[in-house]
């Protein structure tokens, strides 16, 4: 006669997870539990309110990397419990870092001597890079003022009101005036004549974007040093510049070698670029590069030597995993300067299908560049019965994430519709994508609401209007009967 048990809590190894008491009530929310749960239990709730998360894929509000081969997946779990800053410890994956550091450095054109290195750190993120950057250039121009006597104590950046919040972090965290250029309709990037307009003896940095966040587009970066370079001259000023690469700093060396923005340029100091976005590489990594060792001031490099070797360091941060620094090094001697075209190549071609796409609706016009990343930022052409904030959120129903935002002054009433095409957006998700506008375009038209508002726009008329039309009733009214006088 076979024996058998009832299970109990004591043998919990054999119970279904979702039978089990752990799924039963409400974990603490913001506190602690007081008690363990199984690791099937633990792992199974996570995992359950992570599926309400969006599609990483099918984010296209976002320029960051969400997909990488699973070679360097591999790669990135092996190395994931590698402290970065413990350079003594991992001696070869700071020697991959520099390894990145002076192929970037390259690729941006660096005058470098046949065994010079390159002057760079791998941060967080361009956030980060972007703080360092500043940094160097708000105490190198300290040191000049003090040197010649001069007041120091009111440093100001000028760039355009296009920039990333990053900027208006770095300006406001390190107390330093943020003097914008404004936008203009049909414009929507940074007037190199208005910001060099705007230059004084307090300007620490001039800041270009290469690849606006709002509509991929490149600023003129060879006509802002000109200009720049032509001021200096006359007031006895060395005003520099700083390019913000960290979108296009990856595509214009394989999609524009021939586009002077980079170190090529005197006046361009230092660059950021994000290895997290189409230097295709997972969230958690950036670059800043230097032109020479006299543009990073001695004094912000601290040295420590507390965890085995004295250790150069000029981070904001301390600790920092090394698993996106391994995957960038991957990145680079996998795909090197052919790979990184091609790819960049395609989704340039991806971006022409979508942009020709959105065109032949005939509802949109299309705000992006040829010239730029490649995104496609359009705005409705007709906005009175319905916008882009509702067409954005009618898309999340389809999968899709595609945001919409307001522009910066002066150009705040343009509203548009923003596409980034990233290296995992293909052909067939990018016809679908067109398919699925013109769905939402449709279901919004027909919306019993929308409906009543296009009636309700069409019978919108002026008291001239109106008094017109009744007078021409009236004449035709007229005519008809003189006609019917005359047959009888």
């Amino acid at each position: 006669m076979a024996l058998s048990e009832t299970a109990s809590e004591s043998n919990a190894s054999i119970h279904s997870t979702f039978a089990s008491r752990y799924v039963r009530v409400s974990l603490p929310r913001f506190k602690i539990p007081e008690n363990s749960i199984p690791k099937e239990a633990a792992y199974q709730i996570i995992n359950d309110e992570l599926m309400l998360d969006g599609n990483p894929r099918l984010n296209l509000a976002s320029f960051v990397t969400t997909w990488m081969e699973p070679e360097c997946d591999k790669l990135i779990m092996a190395s994931i419990n590698k402290n970065y800053v413990d350079m003594d410890e991992y001696p070869v994956t700071t020697e991959l870092q520099n390894r990145c550091v002076n192929m970037i450095a390259h690729l941006f054109n660096a005058p470098l001597g046949e065994s010079e290195a390159a002057v760079g750190v791998g941060t967080v993120g361009s956030s980060e890079a972007i703080m360092l950057a500043g940094l160097a250039f708000k105490r190198k121009w300290q040191n000049k003022r003090k040197a010649e006597g001069k007041p120091h104590d009111k440093p100001n950046i000028v760039t355009g009101a296009n920039v990333q919040v990053c900027w208006e972090k770095f300006a406001r965290y390190f107390e330093v005036e943020l003097k914008e250029v404004k936008l203009t309709d049909g414009y929507y990037v940074m007037d190199p004549v208005k910001a060099v307009e705007m230059v004084d003896e307090n300007t620490i940095c001039v800041a270009a974007i290469l690849g606006s966040t709002l509509n991929g587009e490149f600023e003129d970066v060879k006509h802002l040093n000109d200009l720049l370079t032509k001021k200096n001259k006359e007031t006895g000023w060395d005003t520099p510049i700083h390019v913000d690469a960290a979108s296009g700093g990856f595509i214009a060396p394989f999609l524009h070698p021939e586009l002077e923005w980079d170190f090529r340029l005197p006046l361009v100091k230092s660059i950021n670029v994000s290895g997290h976005k189409y230097g295709l590489v997972y969230a958690g990594i950036g670059w800043v590069i230097w032109r020479s060792k006299e543009d990073l001031p001695d004094e912000l490099i601290f040295h420590i030597n507390y965890l085995g070797a004295d250790q150069p360091t000029f981070t904001l941060n301390f600790s920092k995993g090394s698993s996106q620094v391994i995957a960038q090094y991957y990145q680079l001697i996998r795909l090197g300067h052919e790979g990184y075209r091609n790819i960049m190549e395609n989704c340039q071609e991806n971006a022409r299908v979508l942009k020709e796409g959105l065109e032949k609706t005939g509802h949109f016009n299309i705000v992006s560049k040829e010239n730029g990343v490649p995104l496609v930022a359009f705005s409705l052409k007709d906005n009175s019965c319905h916008n882009e904030f509702e067409v954005s959120d009618m898309l999340r129903r389809y999968g899709w994430i595609v945001p919409a935002y307001t522009m910066p002054p002066d150009a705040q009433h343009v509203t548009v519709l923003r596409v980034v095409i990233r290296e995992d957006f293909s052909r067939t998700l990018a016809e679908r994508l067109v398919t699925d506008i013109q769905k939402v375009l449709y279901e919004l038209d027909t919306l019993p609401a929308k409906i009543t508002a296009k009636v309700q726009q069409s019978n919108k008329k002026s008291e001239i209007e109106t008094q017109r039309e009744i007078t021409e009733a009236w004449k035709k009214f007229v005519r008809e009967k003189k006609k019917t006088n005359g047959v009888c």
